[in-house]
């Protein structure tokens, strides 16, 4: 045993691991993936906490039971701290470390970099995490801020290896790591991808711009009207019979495979486009509302669009659907219990993507890991190591809805298309499973001690 714990049978040194979050029980990705983390290391025998700062304003539940400790330091949900509210703070999160062993202190955010770096003791080594894209942090005061606090911690640990390396190029930060966002579950079944339902899985909120989803969706059901589309059935496939389709030809004729892809190439030189620049995406109007042109009369009638979440763009949306004439057609669904997004991916056939900006966006994985394909704008580098373009499903440049309805409507034409990105897609998520991604956190504290 030394400073850092014991070691267990499998040769990993046992520690504290302090989880910090603003928040940390608001329904949002960061949150889900620090509860998730902190249960699956609680699991492996480490000392976890997990702390947010303020209080979330609808606390949502992620781990039924959990194994860890979790605090909030302040009762009044994310605003400004007064002068003695700061002063609680530093005395009530110095007398939690005192209490904690050895260990490391994973600070979830720019602004929780600058509030708890300088708190820690010298036996809670400081590991920075990143939950957005590098497209994301330089157009906010997040890229300045990392570029000033993340250099001096163990780690600066971001999502994608693209992302990894546009920080360390651009924020000249000297000790990045990627680690994913992890699958909380992995299913024994997969979606027979034959119902004619288009899922969106999010918090209707500005920001995950469902109205260029509704649009899109909207656009594709009037190209497909004329091309007709698969049966419906609702029957879900075991893993031995959801079977790859051998072709890689899209409906209308075009090759997937020989069309040329969207996907940016390693070195992140496709990350300076429009969406970058500010230049108005195609199919957003000035005040960045999606535009339809879609006649009412002229739409494929058999599919729906299920909007998984709820926010305070809902009326907003709902008059959009019905601009776009698919009113009958767009189903929100508010929200639905973790445990019930099973039956959701089983029985969805697309997943659409259509974010201004996002990390690692699990909601990608989950569906993969059911077998269900994605479109998305091609937003970050997270986005691009969950959606291999053409290969497990389809990028499209961002902001672009006329090229998200076409490649939404190849897929709504063509089950077999579908299951061949869908098959591939869950065999690339395996690398996401969450024993997986724990080895990884595992991996970074073992080098950090060294």
């Amino acid at each position: 045993m030394d400073e850092f714990g014991a070691v267990g049978m499998s040769g990993t040194r046992m520690s504290s691991v302090v989880f910090a979050c603003m928040d940390a029980d608001t329904l949002g990705g960061i949150q889900r993936v620090t509860h998730t983390v902190a249960q699956g290391l609680t699991d492996r025998g480490h000392d976890v906490h997990v702390i947010g700062l303020h209080r979330a304003e609808i606390p949502f539940r992620y781990v039924e039971q959990p194994g860890y400790t979790r605090h909030v330091i302040h009762h009044t949900p994310i605003g400004k701290v007064s002068q003695r509210g700061a002063r609680r703070e530093r005395r009530m999160l110095e007398g939690l470390f005192h209490q904690v062993g050895p260990g490391f202190a994973v600070l979830s955010s720019p602004g929780v970099v600058t509030r708890l770096k300088p708190l820690l003791p010298e036996r809670l080594l400081p590991i920075g995490q990143y939950h957005g894209s590098y497209e994301h942090a330089r157009g906010s005061w997040h890229l300045r801020s990392v570029r000033g606090h993340y250099g001096g911690l163990e780690k600066a640990v971001f999502l994608s290896e693209d992302d990894a390396w546009l920080f360390s190029e651009h924020a000249l930060l000297p000790n990045t790591w990627t680690i994913p966002n992890p699958l909380p579950a992995w299913p024994s079944q997969t979606a027979g991808l034959t119902r004619r339902r288009v899922l969106g899985v999010g918090r209707l909120e500005g920001v995950k711009r469902f109205d260029r989803l509704i649009s899109a969706f909207a656009e594709a059901c009037r190209m497909t009207a004329s091309q007709g589309s698969a049966p419906q059935d609702s029957a879900p496939h075991s893993e031995a019979s959801h079977g790859a389709a051998p072709h890689n030809a899209l409906p209308n004729g075009a090759d997937l495979q020989g069309a040329p892809s969207h996907s940016a190439a390693p070195d992140g030189t496709d990350l300076q486009g429009a969406v970058s620049r500010g230049v108005p995406p195609d199919g957003a109007d000035p005040q960045g509302a999606a535009s339809c042109n879609v006649p009412p009369n002229g739409v494929d009638a058999g599919w729906e669009l299920h909007l998984i979440g709820e926010g305070a763009e809902l009326e907003r949306l709902r008059a959009h659907a019905l601009a776009c004439g698919v009113a009958g057609q767009v189903v929100f669904r508010g929200t639905v219990a973790a445990s019930g997004m099973e039956r959701e991916y089983l029985d969805g056939s697309v997943l659409g993507l259509s974010s201004e900006h996002e990390g690692l966006p699990l909601v990608i994985g989950e569906a993969a890991s059911y077998g269900v394909p994605t479109v998305a704008f091609d937003v970050s580098g997270g986005v691009r190591s969950l959606v291999l373009d053409r290969e497990t499903g389809l990028l499209v440049p961002p902001g672009d809805v006329t090229a998200f309805a076409a490649a939404l409507a190849a897929l709504m034409t063509s089950a077999e298309e579908r299951r061949r990105l869908g098959t591939a897609a869950r065999a690339h998520v395996e690398a996401f499973r969450l024993d997986r991604v724990l080895d990884r956190w595992e991996t970074l504290f073992e080098q950090v001690t060294r």
